[in-house]
């Protein structure tokens, strides 16, 4: 039951004393076959705690196997941005989703069910992150910058990842509940993978709902160009496939609106991520297909230019 965790850990992220040792602490309460870690790293904003989360698969390259490893980031800038204002703000979601996906996990490992492959859950921990202007709505800020977050969110043992990012700043995807985007590697914006998409109707039990991305939201932070939101950043720091699992709402939602995290709505994110690990690690959920990028590098070259900031001096 996913429901149980995410209001577990709703209970301990919604607190100004919020910190990475108390979702450790949670978590390592529930199972000890995963291995936490909690970095505390110090920006121009303040500083926010990075955690990670390994739990190892029976055939995970953690015990020397072979199959994938999945990778799951709670992308956001903050899950409070106090003194501004008080309470858990909508962005947070992200890192609600992505640790109730690991308190799950951790969960059913300990009552034997065992994923095939690695997952690697990351996320950010700061209750006290700044705002940032923005149309429609504003953001939310993070006390560290992009490429920080990348450092610590994105690792090379991620052969594929879902960035979960709180989407409801926009009138793009005008939809409660979540939505995914296209695969995007190494600069190309990919079909949508139809297995990713087999997986929604099973586990939301609807038809699926994607999010439309552009070229500019593929591109790195600090560029000058607009971007949706941070949701498909980690793409610029990785060669493995990234798809986005956007929180959505059918109206616009500013990132540090309070009382504008919806339960339910997390708990089918949750279900959705376990369902996809549960597949992937065993090769049996493909983000892409490797023949036809091969093929698009073939005809039209390399695209990983879009995965920097690009010619900065000529473009002013």
């Amino acid at each position: 039951m996913s429901l149980k965790h995410v209001m577990e850990v709703l209970e301990i992220l919604d607190s100004i004393h919020a910190t990475g040792e108390d979702v450790k602490n949670y978590l390592e309460k529930i199972s000890t076959r995963g291995k936490v870690t909690v970095q505390t790293v110090e920006g121009k904003a303040g500083s926010t705690d990075f955690i990670k989360v390994i739990i190892p698969g029976e055939n995970g390259k953690s015990n020397g196997g072979s199959a994938p490893t999945l990778g799951v980031i709670g992308r956001l800038g903050g899950i409070g941005a106090r003194p501004e204002v008080k309470g858990f703000v909508s962005d947070g979601d992200g890192a609600l989703s992505c640790m109730a996906a690991a308190a799950k996990l951790l969960d059913m490992s300990g009552k034997g069910d065992r994923l095939n492959g690695d997952v690697i859950l990351t996320t950010h921990i700061c209750p006290t992150a700044p705002t940032l202007p923005h149309d429609p709505v504003p953001f939310m800020d993070s006390p560290v910058d992009i490429l920080a977050m990348n450092q610590h969110e994105v690792t090379e043992e991620m052969d594929a990842i879902l960035s979960i990012d709180t989407t409801k700043g926009n009138m793009i995807t005008n939809h409660k509940g979540f939505a995914i985007t296209p695969t995007v590697k190494e600069g190309y914006v990919l079909k949508i993978s139809q297995d990713l998409l087999h997986v929604y109707t099973q586990s939301a039990g609807s038809l699926p709902v994607t999010l439309p991305i552009t070229t500019q939201d593929i591109t790195p932070y600090g560029n000058g160009v607009y971007h949706v939101n941070s949701i498909l950043q980690p793409a610029v720091a990785t060669k493995s496939p990234v798809v986005g699992i956007a929180i959505t709402t059918e109206t616009a939602v500013a990132g540090c609106g309070t009382g504008a995290t919806h339960p339910m709505d997390v708990e089918q994110v949750v279900r959705y991520v376990i369902e996809v690990a549960k597949l992937f690690g065993e090769n049996k959920c493909s983000f892409y297909d490797e023949a036809e990028f091969a093929r698009l590098e073939q005809l039209y070259g390399k695209m990983t230019h879009l995965q920097t900031k690009g010619n900065q001096v000529t473009a002013g």
